[in-house]
């Protein structure tokens, strides 16, 4: 055989060489399935079995789907991702551990990646511990997510609990069954911006909503809103607010929304740096209805309504400690 011909004989093995795909890479979109299998590529014809399984062959900013209602278990999450299972309804059980981390605390640049988490039933079968544990990362979207059934001692059903600036969004959230629906309390100088929209705070056996700041001494605050969202029959103040001494300061908005039917107060709040605003709200048939402290000022737009909240019977409507004038 000749030079040339060997040389031309062997081109197609040089090309197959060249174009075979590195086992490694980690695609841009990935699939799970209940009948799939983590020793698949997690492609939509060979699709994963867990999140665990298929975010390690997830790229980062890059997407986990579901092909079909199923339990896909607990998952870590470390880089920015999307999981989505709208139209399917994927579950995490969650039974004596956490649902879903969201913790970059180990990487080269913590707290920057985002998280979207969509279409996702979160259940901890009464011994799980955290719905969705947010302890490190940029930013965190929830849309079409119910977290239920959390119930050992201090469990929550989202722990928002950053070392550095954390944002959540929740839209059509639901959290029931918990013991703290959502506990928003950044360590160190971490801090968190929350904006809680169509979220259906409800039957959790402590508080609705916690916002505390015990041992928070950045100085950047906290900034919440409550829009359009419903905080009622928790066994706790509906939303609570504690700020002591030398902490982050705490803004917060409430509009919109019925916090009503909670054993505790509707709204606490206590501590010098507390500003709360309210507005086109009720706040019914709780314990008590409004309670400041310690120099915390809850303040009205003055188209609230605030009535019908009964301690033993007796009227304990509480009172805002000021009017905001309309701009």
């Amino acid at each position: 055989m000749s030079r040339l011909s060997r040389i031309l004989g062997a081109l197609p093995l040089v090309a197959a060489t060249i174009y075979v795909t590195p086992a490694h890479a980690q695609a841009t979109r990935t699939w799970v399935s209940g009948v799939g299998d983590d020793a698949n590529p997690c492609s939509r014809t060979a699709p994963c079995k867990t999140f665990a399984g298929a975010i390690s062959k997830t790229a980062a900013n890059g997407e986990i789907d579901c092909l079909d209602p199923g339990g896909f278990g607990t998952v870590t999450i470390t880089k920015s991702i999307t999981i989505d299972c709208d139209g399917t309804f994927g579950s995490v059980l969650a039974a004596g551990t956490n649902g879903i981390n969201i913790n970059d605390s180990a990487s080269g640049s913590p707290n920057t990646i985002s998280v979207v988490l969509r279409g996702l039933s979160i259940n901890g079968a009464v011994t799980g511990l955290v719905g969705i544990n947010f302890t490190s990362g940029r930013s965190l979207v929830l849309d079409e997510v119910i977290i239920q059934n959390f119930q050992t001692s201090s469990a929550t059903g989202i722990s928002m609990r950053p070392g550095g600036a954390g944002q959540l969004t929740t839209g059509n959230v639901i959290l029931t069954g918990n013991v703290t629906g959502i506990l928003i309390q950044p360590t160190g100088t971490g801090t968190a911006r929350v904006t809680l929209g169509t979220t259906r705070i409800e039957r959790n056996t402590g508080a609705g909503v916690s916002i505390n700041t015990t041992g928070n001494t950045g100085n950047a605050g906290i900034g919440i809103t409550l829009d359009g969202s419903t905080v009622s029959n928790n066994g706790g103040a509906g939303v609570s607010v504690l700020q002591p001494a030398s902490t982050q300061n705490v803004g917060m908005m409430i509009t919109n929304s019925l916090i009503s039917n909670n054993l505790g107060t509707g709204i606490s709040a206590a501590g010098g740096g507390t500003i709360l605003r309210v507005g086109s709200s009720t706040i019914t048939a709780n314990a008590a209805g409004v309670v400041a402290s310690s120099g915390a000022q809850v303040l009205s737009y003055a188209d609230n309504r605030l009535d019908g909240n009964p301690t033993a019977g007796a009227a304990n409507d509480g009172a805002f400690t000021g009017t905001i004038i309309h701009h």
